[in-house]
């Protein structure tokens, strides 16, 4: 043995397969999405991304056989695991349209070089004993690990820095020379399976993978039911920990045919149980299942399970596996999932002939007690979904309902309370005061710990459907300078909609009251006098031009539907001021709409601004109440004087 080498004692295999997956499943596959989302990339925009990350694997999986420049297979696992890590890093940066595309390009190609190379010489980390344990036990921690409730909840910063300090870590683990040794332990002899039906089953395999991953991760009943909440995470991982041993387990004994048919026939009825929301709870026990059994034999096919004798043959079969498998496939069931919303059971039925059909009648002829025990599993499934039916007694979700649970999922209640403090400003500002004890008894509580957006408990009666559209499409348009980022990926199926339907049912029935106490209303006598038309003409063009201007972008968008267009206050006439009377009540009139909107219209209240900045924006355009009055006259003063009488 040379000096400072030393025997693999296979730990090594076991953590570069874990932390691959993590990178892959938690970073790759969800916190890079939703840093994109962050940074504004959507529509077009997002699939040209993701089209680069698929580009680069696809390549990097077919060239990393070739690559002369880097002929030890240590060192181009090195240089895999740094250009991931580096990706990683790179996505914390505010990155554009280009930025992005480049990082996605590089997260594929780091993937690809690193997944071909590892599994393409896997002897050399996991050694001659117990390696089929050892993937599965690398599979099964990656899978546990990203199922942790902190960290799959985290941001995707943290994901994303958590990716990046395993990536280094997996280069220290490369660092410690290894040597196979010609030890007892070799895999019984599989029986032969052409490399051409391999590519296809572990293709239709990714492919129902990803479909239904997408579909789970995008429909908010489906993920109330499967990854919402720290025990339905806690038992995912689980479950896939114990997946992906059984799966090792069955590969050394049963072969690769058997893994494959019983990870079909998991994942598939996992999808057909994603057809009915109700039936979430059991999918989230058949999903994982499919899925690990079928990752444990993707990583142990090249080196441990396959038919190809030498080193350059496998990583060749490796290579197109994963650019085809891997890649294609996990691109055509997002594809499916993103247009089709479910996977079609004829699909399924598709999928389960390919993998199932050639070794159907071997099945039969040689092995009665597997199909006995399949048969029993299949009817003890269908007899257990008859009684979780039957016990199941919450009906179907109306539209408020999935808004709720929208608004729960897209973390709304980290900015906005849910909550009217009683004898403070916020009754005036937002609306009745609710007790708190109905608040206390929803399930679960939306009261809220903080504001960096408004209270939005009596949001149903101070904003229309179309002005809470056009906020979450553009909310820094609409709202002057709102941090808030766009949602506007949520239109592009219901539940953008089902949010607006929840927030318009936010209002209690003492919105009469409130506007009595509106009309009462004066901007104080301190922020009348401080008031001058400058400021207010600055107030107008960050507030209201998006609206009352001919150019604005939320009238040139939204023209064709609101319910009556916005006056071009620049003109005027302004219809909700009073025709005639003193010039000091209508610019009070005119404060007070612009304080707290219009009721019934689409003019929204601007109840955030301090008393000084509705009273200066009520100066412009330079008229006693803003516009010109019906007459076409406009008066020359600046001056905001108070009504006789009246004590602001």
């Amino acid at each position: 043995m040379l000096r400072g080498e030393r025997r693999t004692s296979g730990w090594q295999g076991a953590s570069l397969v874990a932390i691959t997956y993590v990178y892959f499943l938690i970073f790759a596959q969800f916190a890079f999405l939703k840093r994109l989302a962050s940074l504004g990339v959507a529509g077009a925009h997002l699939t040209s991304v993701m089209a680069a990350m698929a580009v680069g694997g696809i390549l990097l999986s077919l060239l990393a056989p070739r690559l002369s420049l880097w002929p030890s297979p240590n060192l181009r696992l090195r240089v895999g695991l740094s250009a991931s890590c580096a990706a990683a890093f790179l996505s914390l940066l505010p990155l554009g349209l280009v930025a992005s595309m480049a990082v996605s390009f590089l997260i594929g190609a780091g993937l690809g070089l690193l997944t071909v190379t590892l599994v393409t010489h896997l002897r050399q980390w996991t050694g001659n004993r117990f390696p089929l344990l050892l993937v599965g036990l690398g599979t099964g921690v990656g899978y546990l690990v990203c199922n942790l409730p902190p960290f799959f909840t985290a941001s995707a910063e943290v994901q994303a820095a958590t990716a990046g300090v395993l990536c280094l870590a997996g280069i220290l683990v490369t660092l410690r020379p290894t040597r196979i040794t010609p030890e007892d332990a070799e895999i019984p002899p599989q029986p032969a399976v052409s490399f051409l039906r391999v590519l296809a089953c572990f293709t239709a395999l990714v492919w129902l993978d990803s479909a239904a991953f997408f579909i789970i991760q995008n429909t908010p009943e489906l993920k109330a039911g499967t990854w919402e909440g720290s025990a339905h995470l806690w038992a995912n991982g689980l479950i896939h920990l114990a997946a992906a041993l059984a799966s090792a387990w069955f590969l050394r004994r049963r072969g690769l045919s058997f893994v494959l048919s019983v990870a079909f026939l998991a994942l598939g009825f996992a999808c057909l149980l994603l057809l009915d929301p109700g039936r979430a709870l059991l999918a989230s026990v058949f999903y994982p299942i499919g899925v690990s059994l079928y990752s444990v034999a993707l990583i142990a096919y090249p080196a441990l399970l396959g038919a190809a004798t030498s080193t350059a043959e496998r990583g060749r079969q490796a290579g197109w596996l994963y650019a085809i498998a891997g890649w294609s496939g996990s691109a055509l069931g997002i594809g499916m999932g993103q247009n089709l919303g479910y996977v079609p059971p004829l699909f399924v039925l598709a999928a389960g002939a390919v993998i199932l059909l050639p070794p159907l009648l071997k099945f039969l002829l040689q092995r009665k007690r597997e199909l006995a025990l399949t048969v029993a599993m299949l009817l003890a499934a269908f007899y257990l979904d008859r009684i979780l039916l039957a016990v199941r007694i919450s009906p179907p979700l109306s539209q408020v309902e999935r808004g709720r649970r929208v608004y729960i999922s897209e973390g709304c209640i980290n900015c906005h309370s849910q909550f009217v403090r009683p004898n403070s400003p916020d009754v005036l500002m937002w609306g009745p005061a609710e007790p708190l004890q109905e608040l206390r008894q929803e399930q679960p509580p939306l009261i809220g710990n903080r504001r960096q957006g408004p209270d939005l408990a009596e949001v149903g009666n101070r904003r229309s459907p179309l002005w809470l559209r056009a906020h979450f499409c553009d909310p820094s348009e609409v709202s002057g300078a709102s941090i808030m980022p766009s949602y506007a990926f949520l239109f592009r199926d219901r539940r953008g909609d089902d949010l607006v339907a929840y927030l318009l049912s936010l209002k209690t029935a003492g919105a009469e009251q409130h506007q009595t106490a509106e009309r009462l209303w004066y901007p104080s006598s301190s922020a009348v006098a401080q008031a001058n038309a400058n400021d207010g003409e600055r107030l107008f063009r960050r507030h209201c031009a998006t609206c009352h201007s001919a150019g604005g972008r939320t009238r040139l968008i939204w023209q064709t539907n609101f319910k009556r267009l916005p006056p071009d206050l620049a003109v005027g006439p302004f219809f909700y001021l009073p025709p005639s009377g003193p010039a000091a009540e209508r610019i009070h009139r005119l404060a007070q709409i612009a304080r707290f909107g219009v009721p019934g219209t689409d003019m929204p209240g601007h109840e955030y601004l301090s008393d000084n900045d509705i009273a200066s924006i009520s100066l412009w355009p330079p008229s006693p109440y803003g516009c010109r009055n019906r007459s076409g006259n406009r008066v020359k003063t600046h001056k905001y004087t108070t009504p006789k009488g009246d004590k602001p």
